[in-house]
């Protein structure tokens, strides 16, 4: 059983060792590659701007942690396009379609960065360019593989001239267009073969013959290959590989085995759902690793965190504490009692406090986390099998069998990365999710469920909760009858995925509960397995990196069935679809209202620019509060202030903005301290009209030189491509400026240039 991961930086030292591992892969298999560019891969990783590429390394491995085979993708942001320098397995670890599993990782990741295509090198076919037999078979036994997925080495240029008169076995540049692009347009083709030869051959390619091969590229007639190797279509890309879900199971839950009658939360559901799963052959069984308490604290309040570990802790042996009383919550004269002090904690009489619900929990959210961080890693699906649930704990209450709520813990922790979507499927309101972001727009929430008006927990749940403040617009309830079709389930699912799609998420935390089973003890609806393999397979269709956590589902003589169901519609429709690039543009709807652009700031525009900058998913608290301060700085101080702002927004919302200000002291010089677009309008030329109108409001003030500044990591990598392209230029960079191994690169344009 193999799993491939994507390695994101050296930090672990687990992944320290992989990449040696890798390193030793290369030495035997490469003998003829040159030591120091098998020793530079660790720094490739660390320094993007040094290298003037982003390296992506994916790593198969066995269920004992051996890398089978590699990938090295590099990503060049300045010219769009992805180039796969070494895909290789360890010696005789060959076949068994991980070759197919491993290169269709590496065309899923270029698509989601964006790439307009993927390209690579592959030696010729040729006679006349391979003269040996013996090798010339391999290097067709190559293109034939690649061909399969419709990489065809490129034609009409000099790039497979030998670099020295008499040299053999010179490559093809070799073009994959991903299913969706064209080949560049020979002035862009130019542009990318001198972005190769010079970046990684420099050192080893005469400037004559790099600009002999680029002015190939751009005076001939470039052209893929006719298909010379017609017999294969594509394979299912190697789907037993490529598409294992990560299984973390909380490997505590079985002490949380309260045995008081009726008490249908027991160890037994995660027992039938494994016997189930174990049937197919997608998951992959991954440990749940310790993740620290202030993930759970924020977004719990400390308090609850702390009375749930100490009244756990000082429950009495084999005994259960339920709460029977529910004070007014008043913080000054809270209930010294354990039992009484639960009602102030709990919104029902029947979730228990006893020694084992805390440790069962908390191993819960860590191991949500260990899902999330898959995810992260590259996994495309990831689950955590867990009990207790989780989706009925609010940030101040605990309730519903749940103690902390696991897919809140899970979409916060994705939320550092991008923006999260949380569709909670099981058949009672996720009102802990709703609490927890009901004023937060970067975590979409998203409820199917039964109406409160007879099922729990029937104080939310209602369609008219639909967010506040600054979330106003980001919480979706739907709310349906007691008695439905399954039809109308799907019905109602397909307008759930639709708003997710508007929302443009970049991660779906999907809370799953198989509780709208046919049967269930706590439900009333009527999916039976094959329902809910179509339920998956629409949800795995969207296509986002997804996180399952397990809520509810009691009827355990069909818990099993239905779930191992679900997880094959789901695992299917996921490895057909490409995966969802959540760097795309996101679309504005047509009848958006028309922009209006404007350079005053009004009194509500700081708090629209708070959550504008926390709506991009980019920035930390104390960024996205500084946003907010040279605003508000802004309408107190006038002009004085040093901070001019120009704004476009659709009707009374802002939508772009940036702010600047000439830099004290200087003549010319002036800082662009703040450029941001809504996600939603991303992509679609909105950042670069911003950037235009701000330099030409500098130039008439008399400015010459702009300066802007962002980070150096990887994940910067798409802010910076964009500055480059706008004309500014790098001149500094400032290592470990933000935090460790995450530098500030400053970035210069001269308005006169």
């Amino acid at each position: 059983m193999l799993r491939i991961r994507k390695i994101p930086d050296l930090t672990p030292s687990a992944d320290r060792a992989t990449v040696s591992e890798v390193q030793d892969i290369l030495r035997a298999q490469f003998p003829g590659m040159p030591a120091a560019e098998i020793d530079k891969l660790p720094d490739q990783l660390a320094d993007p701007l040094k290298h003037r590429f982003v390296t992506h390394l994916f790593v198969a491995e066995t269920a004992e942690g051996s890398v089978s085979a590699f990938a090295t993708l590099l990503y060049v942001p300045d010219l769009d396009f992805a180039y796969l320098e070494t895909m290789s397995a360890a010696p005789g670890s060959t076949g068994g379609g991980i070759g197919a599993a491993m290169y269709q990782e590496v065309r899923n990741d270029a698509q989601a960065l964006g790439a307009a295509g993927l390209f690579f090198e592959c030696l010729p076919d040729e006679p006349s360019l391979s003269p040996d037999p013996k090798l010339r078979r391999q290097n067709a036994a190559r293109l034939k593989f690649y061909e399969r997925f419709g990489a065809r080495p490129i034609t009409g240029t000099l790039y497979e001239a030998p670099v020295e008169p008499g040299d053999t076995d010179s490559p093809y540049l070799v073009f994959d267009s991903l299913g969706r692009h064209e080949l560049p347009a020979p002035d862009r083709l130019a542009a990318i073969i001198d972005a190769i030869l010079r970046r990684k051959y420099g050192e080893v390619c005469p400037e004559d013959y790099i600009q002999r091969v680029v002015a190939s590229a751009r005076t001939g007639t470039p052209a893929l290959r006719p298909p010379r190797y017609p017999e294969a279509a594509p394979k299912a890309a190697g789907p037993a590989l490529s598409v294992k879900i990560p299984l973390v199971v909380n490997d505590r839950h079985q002490i949380h085995h309260v045995r008081e009658r009726g008490y249908v939360e027991a160890p037994v559901r995660v027992r039938a759902i494994l016997r189930e799963l174990e049937k197919t052959d997608h998951f992959v069984p991954v440990p749940a690793r310790r993740f620290p308490e202030r993930w759970i604290r924020e977004v719990h309040h400390g308090g609850l965190v702390e009375y749930l570990e100490r009244a756990c802790a000082e429950a009495p042996e084999r005994k259960s504490i339920y709460p029977y009383v529910f004070p007014v919550r008043n913080p000054m004269r809270k209930p010294k009692e354990s039992s009484v002090l639960a009602g102030y904690w709990c919104i029902d009489t029947f979730t228990p406090i006893n020694r084992n619900a805390w440790p069962a929990a908390r191993r819960a959210a860590d191991c949500a986390m260990t899902a999330a961080d898959e995810v992260l890693n590259g996994a495309p699906l990831a689950y955590a099998l867990v009990r207790p649930p989780g989706h009925h704990a609010e940030r101040r209450t605990f309730g519903g069998f749940c103690y902390l709520c696991n897919g809140a813990i899970a979409a916060n922790y994705l939320s550092r990365h991008g923006t999260v979507a949380i569709l909670d499927i099981d058949y009672h309101h996720g009102n802990g999710q709703q609490d927890i972001f009901y004023e937060r727009a970067d975590v979409l929430t998203v409820s199917i469920h039964g109406d409160p008006s007879f099922a729990y927990p029937y104080f939310t749940g209602f369609r008219e909760e639909t967010g506040k403040g600054s979330g106003a617009g980001y919480n979706l309830n739907l709310p349906l009858p007691e008695t439905i079709t399954p039809e109308v389930y799907r019905a109602t699912l397909d307008k759930a995925l639709a708003r997710i799609a508007e929302f443009g998420a970049d991660f779906l935390v999907l809370s799953v509960g198989f509780d709208t089973a046919r049967g269930d003890p706590t439900g009333t609806w009527s999916n039976r397995a094959a329902d809910f393999r179509l339920i998956g397979e629409k949800i795995g269709a969207a296509g986002y990196p997804t996180v399952v956590i397990q809520e509810g589902g009691y009827r355990v003589r069909t818990l099993g069935v239905n779930a191992r169901n679900f997880f094959e519609g789901l695992a299917h429709a996921a490895a057909g679809s490409r995966r969802r690039d959540h760097r795309m543009p996101r679309k504005v709807s047509p009848a958006s209202p028309r922009r209006v652009w404007r350079t005053t700031i009004r009194p509500s525009d700081p708090v629209q620019i708070r959550a504008l900058v926390d709506a991009t998913g980019r920035f930390s608290a104390a960024e996205i509060a500084i946003a907010e301060e040279l605003a508000q700085e802004r309408i107190e101080r006038g002009a004085a202030s040093g901070y001019e702002f120009i704004l476009v927004g659709e009707g009374d919302r802002i939508i772009g903005y940036t702010c600047y200000g000439q830099v004290p002291g200087a003549d010319a010089s002036w800082d662009l301290y703040w450029i941001a677009v809504a996600p939603e309008a991303q992509g679609h030329g909105l950042g670069g009209k911003l950037i235009e109108r701000t330099e030409a409001a500098i130039r008439r003030a008399g400015g010459v030189t702009i300066y802007a500044d962002t980070s150096s990591s990887p994940a910067y990598a798409a802010t910076r491509a964009f500055y480059e392209r706008a004309g500014y230029r790098p001149v500094a960079e400032l290592p470990d400026f933000y935090r460790p191994g995450d530098g500030k690169v400053i970035y210069c344009k001269r308005l006169a240039d």
